[in-house]
């Protein structure tokens, strides 16, 4: 599991126009990287508005915001078009990613159990080291909590 103060895991994903995305392309910035569970659904919806309605205030602290779920790029780009998200998401298909973050775990829905993304946010700052973990992430006040934090 990872811990405050550790490296943050290197990732290389695909965005929603299939652009390479790594971690080191944000070194000297901080980086909010959320891990949710899929787009269109009512929480993600929820969570995804709300980090990019307080977008200017997280770009103030010299942060991005990168979502990450298992969905490819084409869903991302239409849940992008739907709600005008003016940040990437990123395409884990392989649930590599989710997996080095420690955030693919087994869950448990109305009576039935699951591997899927927990949702979980990570702060990462300038040189590349977790400055806070979210996890497991309720919604509501969430991103008011990110923004504090950084």
């Amino acid at each position: 599991m990872l811990k405050e103060g550790s490296k943050a895991p290197a990732f290389k994903l695909k965005n929603q126009n299939g652009e390479t995305i790594q971690l080191k392309d944000f070194a000297g910035k901080k980086v909010v990287l959320y891990f949710y569970p899929k787009d269109m659904t009512p929480g993600c919806t929820t969570e995804a508005c709300d980090f990019n309605d307080s977008l200017s205030k997280i770009k103030r602290k010299k942060a991005v915001v990168l979502g990450v779920s298992f969905d490819d790029e084409k869903r991302h780009q239409k849940f992008i078009d739907k709600y005008s998200l003016q940040f990437d998401l990123l395409v884990d298909g392989d649930k590599k990613i989710a997996e080095k973050y420690g955030v693919y775990q087994l869950k448990k829905f109305m009576g039935k159990e699951f591997m899927g993304i927990v949702r979980s946010t990570f702060i990462i700052d300038e040189k590349g080291k977790i400055q806070k973990i979210f996890s497991p992430v309720s919604v509501k006040g969430h991103v008011d909590e990110v923004v504090k934090s950084l």
